[in-house]
């Protein structure tokens, strides 16, 4: 504890830590006891003052993408660039007392052996704080902040090491067995359309035994199993019905880790939406860039892409939307792009059209089609 106590007096906040730990509860309550205990110190000294909270900036600008030497995984990370919150200022007075609060109640969940999901943890803060959270939003942004960048800043740990669990929305499908521990084992093939419903609890996600035949883990942006691809093609199939959730970025990681042999492959929709997604997945996301290298994959681009725009009828094709221009300008502004023509060509090739298209708009060819035009882009090793 005087370790700690000697080396925090910045409330931990080494530039030269760029990542999240995870730590036992334990380890996380000492380091959340110092930084009250600097807090205070700080109070209590001959010119007391209010230490500004100095956090990483979080910004695309402050992205970078680490390209891994050993492996084909590249992930993105936050660079030395701080930010403050400040007691003193009026407009981010809140903001540093909502940081306090959370600490709080974080260590209360630990002491308790607890674990909480954002939503949960939301209403408590309502009803203990109500003028400090008015909104989900602002837990949202309070724990995304403080467990996605703060912490390092702070306690050096990640969301999941102070007891708060991913809310997952993510679903598996097809050719793999998963079984938790002391359960029966759940065949993912027979799960019908619904699939296997991942958990938000990272422990059991690491814990399960998993077993496969696949040759293939098809990351698919929003359908999952309906028309049964992988039946057409042995795969594995994995969804987060949009942007991807810590919990299901976490099973695909760790599913790329149990079967490396397998390659993984995405589709999504031919927008800057889709393509955000896929950079989600494959490079971790801005917002959790002190953890993003603990979930990024090697994931290959097998479509939507730009000459697949031929496929599609015009009458199902949309214009972009003002959200997507929004997406697209964070992407050229973010590291992510810099490195890689291809995504960056296609982006541009997006906004030169001026047009958006769905995934769902093979089927114009017909239901079985989707399976169709994976099979040829695997033959053809039509992904990047």
């Amino acid at each position: 504890m005087d370790d700690l106590c000697n080396s925090s007096m910045k409330f931990f906040s080494d530039q030269q830590i760029r990542f999240a730990d995870i730590l036992l509860p334990h380890e996380v309550q000492a380091r959340i006891q110092v930084a009250v205990l600097n807090f205070l110190k700080v109070l209590s000294a001959p010119d007391p003052a209010i230490s500004n909270l100095p956090l990483i900036n979080r910004k695309s600008s402050n992205s970078k993408v680490s390209e891994g030497i050993l492996t084909d995984v590249s992930s993105t990370f936050l660079s030395h660039s701080f930010c403050t919150r400040s007691l003193m200022k009026a407009n981010a007075a809140k903001a540093f007392i909502r940081v306090w609060k959370v600490m709080e109640k974080c260590l209360e969940i630990l002491i308790q052996e607890k674990r909480v999901t954002q939503r949960e943890l939301f209403y408590k803060l309502l009803c203990d704080s109500p003028d400090y959270f008015s909104s989900q939003l602002q837990v949202n942004r309070t724990i995304q902040e403080f467990c996605a960048k703060d912490v390092v800043a702070l306690l050096r740990c990640s969301r999941y090491s102070l007891g708060i669990m991913a809310s997952s929305r993510g679903l598996v499908a097809g050719r793999i067995l998963l079984q938790e521990p002391n359960q029966e084992a759940v065949e993912c093939s027979a799960c019908g359309s619904s699939g296997y419903a991942i958990s938000g609890d990272l422990n059991l996600l690491e814990s399960l035994i998993m077993k496969t035949d696949a040759r293939y883990i098809i990351v698919v942006e929003k359908r999952l199993a309906e028309d049964h691809v992988f039946n057409q093609i042995p795969s594995i199939l994995v969804t987060a019905k949009g942007y991807p959730d810590i919990a299901t970025r976490f099973l695909l990681h760790r599913m790329s880790r149990a079967f490396p042999e397998l390659p993984i492959i995405a589709l999504v929709d031919w927008n800057p939406a889709g393509l955000a997604i896929l950079c989600s997945f494959k490079y971790g996301s801005i917002g959790m860039g002190l953890e993003a290298h603990r979930y990024a994959c090697n994931v290959k681009w097998v479509g939507l892409r730009g000459d697949d725009v031929q496929l599609i009828p015009q009458v199902c094709l949309g214009p972009l939307k003002p959200r997507d221009l929004q997406i697209a300008r964070s992407l050229f502004a973010s590291g992510i792009l810099q490195d890689n023509y291809i995504y960056r060509h296609e982006l541009d090739v997006m906004m030169q059209s001026g047009q958006r298209a769905d995934l769902e708009a093979l089927y114009s060819h017909g239901y079985d089609y989707l399976g169709k035009y994976i099979a040829k882009k695997i033959v053809q090793a039509d992904y990047i």
